[in-house]
């Protein structure tokens, strides 16, 4: 992956705060709404073509947070990624999802239903892995590729599957 200094990509990005030794890779996107922000631990890494969009709330990585190459983070409440934690190439993590109460309604013009999404310190999100409203996932556990986590991940564990479930214990 090839990295630049921070401060050379994130001269207009006002709502967007970087520790020391942040680096990212070539066209990493962030959108950031009025009233969200994104915040970058010591010694992050953003992959190339990694996207932010916060539309609301607060993106926070820990130091050390590595975030491989097209992962996609989404965020109208907030997302915490725990120190150290790693999110491999093509990962997702959304914090909302559409109501859809209401079957005379487009599911488009119905509210969304938002809730924070926390990664607990070196967690491992696999290839293509998932992340969903709500939903936290334990310190050292790991969600296997192409996973899609709908519910807590307690720490330690591995998850595998769709929807995710436990397949092992991190050694």
């Amino acid at each position: 992956m090839a990295l630049l200094p921070v401060r050379l990509r994130l001269a207009r990005q006002p709502r967007v705060h970087a520790g020391r030794g942040v680096v990212l890779g070539r066209h990493v996107r962030f959108e950031v709404s009025p009233g969200a922000e994104v915040a970058l631990g010591d010694g992050c890494a953003l992959g190339a073509r990694a996207r932010i969009l916060a539309r609301g709330g607060r993106v926070r990585l820990g130091p050390g947070v590595t975030i491989g190459e097209r992962v996609t983070i989404v965020v109208h409440a907030g997302v915490t990624i725990g120190a150290g934690a790693a999110l491999e190439e093509g990962a997702v993590i959304v914090d909302f999802n559409h109501a859809f109460d209401d079957v005379e309604q487009p599911i488009r013009l119905q509210p969304l239903r938002c809730a924070a999404v926390t990664i607990g310190a070196g967690a491992r999100i696999g290839l293509g892995a998932s992340i969903l409203a709500g939903v936290c996932v334990g310190d050292r556990a790991t969600v296997g590729p192409h996973a899609v986590v709908t519910t807590d991940v307690p720490a330690g564990v591995v998850v595998g599957g769709v929807p995710a479930r436990p397949i092992g214990v991190r050694a």
